[in-house]
């Protein structure tokens, strides 16, 4: 919708919080609680976005970077002052102009929607979504007249007790028509309990100038909640994790326990995998179909292929392929690759790695800097050792390559296609294709020692 502009307010330091962060960094099932904002904003179809920030404004811009028009607030002087601050960041083809708060990361793109089709539909200077609560302390009361209609919106600080017995909220969400909006700013005053200049006396204006002023209650009040403490923070991350894993869980995913596993709003996975107990699945992360992951699985931006197991581990920046079986207890470290098929076991740490199609790694192995070949099998207890305390040098270790037990290679070093290294070897030169390298003393049996010793 190219007449369509969302200013998003975002310049609060949220004292509550107790953060020398920004309110609206703090993230929320992985996305800073303004890009939820933000996201839902773009999905209803605004195409204009202006974010006015004030404290910590360089860190907010850095967040959420380009593709964003920022307004700046260098004095937190109320609403209304803030979005005074985005109008010369409007275009003049602008129509309708919507205003959100920075904080509410609950909202979605289906309520706003919703919001913008039915300010249109009334051909409403403003429209007001409004939200009625189980408990409406804290927020500013919507005052309609005898006919229904909104007269006002009173802070609660300045509300009469009879206006506080109103139940019917304002959210701090609007659209308004952008020529209206901006002309009531520049008349209305800080003379209000706070000394602040207030967006909603922009709604009382509006009326006295015989102008429509519509208002439109969300279905569910949580929706508009804004987070201003560590309390508010758990429960919006409670409620939108309940709301991913219901979706994916409506797309064909199976999830043991939702109550127990966590996953990022921008985790994508397909159907038929199954998610395990105490699994956290965080960034961006991919998981293909018919995969089995947890329990106790850490996964941050990898992506897995179709039909991959994968328990008891922690996996970061990692490309898993089809059909690979990790754990228990592996360490994915970025830069990993998995090709199809690979076997990960128990206690095995893969960094910075490519592992070939049918390789297995199954025990208590390091494997760093080293490129693995296909059908490749790497014995319990073997280090890649690359690393001389100044610099990482790579291992190169070729096709169907057995190594065996207990086993160092130490880079830069390569082992031959179809090579064997015998167990218990510390390998520092290259073993030739389909050679035996071995490296390591000669064994020697002295008979009778034991009893010699006993009898000593």
């Amino acid at each position: 919708m190219r007449n369509i502009a969302a200013i998003v307010l975002a310049a609060g330091k949220g004292t509550r919080m107790r953060s020398r962060w920004p309110k609206v960094l703090h993230q929320v099932a992985g996305k800073h609680m303004v890009s939820h904002v933000v996201d839902a904003a773009r999905s209803a179809g605004v195409g204009h976005m202006v974010v006015v920030i004030g404290h910590g404004a360089e860190l907010v811009e850095r967040a959420l970077g380009d593709g964003l028009i920022y307004a700046y607030q260098r004095q937190q002087l109320g609403t209304g002052h803030a979005v005074m601050q985005a109008e010369d960041h409007i275009p003049a083809g602008i129509d309708t102009v919507m205003v959100l708060y920075g904080d509410t990361p609950l909202l979605t793109s289906e309520t706003l929607r919703g919001l913008l089709e039915y300010h249109q539909e009334e051909g409403a200077a403003a429209t007001i979504l409004t939200a009625f609560p189980e408990d409406p302390a804290g927020y500013g009361r919507v005052i309609r007249d005898e006919e229904g209609s909104v007269s006002k919106i009173i802070e609660e600080r300045d509300a009469t007790p009879e206006e506080r017995e109103v139940g019917e909220i304002n959210t701090g969400t609007y659209c308004f028509a952008s020529g209206p909006l901006f002309a009531a700013l520049k008349r209305i005053s800080p003379a209000n309990a706070q000394g602040e200049y207030y967006l909603t006396d922009v709604i009382g204006l509006l009326k006295e100038q015989g102008l429509p002023v519509a208002a439109l209650a969300v279905f569910d009040p949580q929706e508009t909640k804004g987070i201003n403490s560590r309390v508010d923070l758990a429960a919006a991350e409670k409620e939108l994790r309940q709301r991913i894993n219901r979706k994916l869980m409506e797309s064909g995913v199976t999830i043991i326990d939702p109550g127990s596993t966590f996953i990022d709003a921008g985790v994508t996975i397909l159907p038929d995998s199954v998610i395990y107990p105490f699994t956290t699945l965080q960034g961006s992360t991919v998981i293909g179909a018919e995969c089995a992951v947890g329990p106790h699985a850490l996964l941050t931006d990898c992506r897995l292929g179709d039909g991959v197991t994968i328990r008891y581990t922690v996996a970061e920046q990692a490309v898993i392929g089809d059909r690979c079986v990790i754990g228990p207890f592996a360490y994915l470290r970025p830069e990993t690759v998995l090709h199809e098929g690979v076997k990960i076991g128990d206690f095995v740490e893969i960094k910075k790695s490519v592992i070939g199609t049918g390789s297995k790694v199954p025990h208590l192995t390091y494997i760093g800097d080293t490129s693995v070949g296909r059908d490749v099998n790497i014995g319990a207890g073997t280090i890649t050792c690359n690393y001389d305390g100044k610099g990482k040098y790579p291992t190169i270790i070729e096709d169907g390559a057995f190594v065996g037990s207990n086993t160092n290679l130490v880079a830069p070093v390569k082992v031959g296609a179809g090579a064997v290294i015998g167990a218990g070897s510390t390998i520092t030169k290259d073993v030739p294709a389909g050679a035996l390298g071995v490296a390591r003393g000669r064994q020697n049996n002295i008979e009778g020692w034991a009893h010699r010793r006993d009898q000593t």
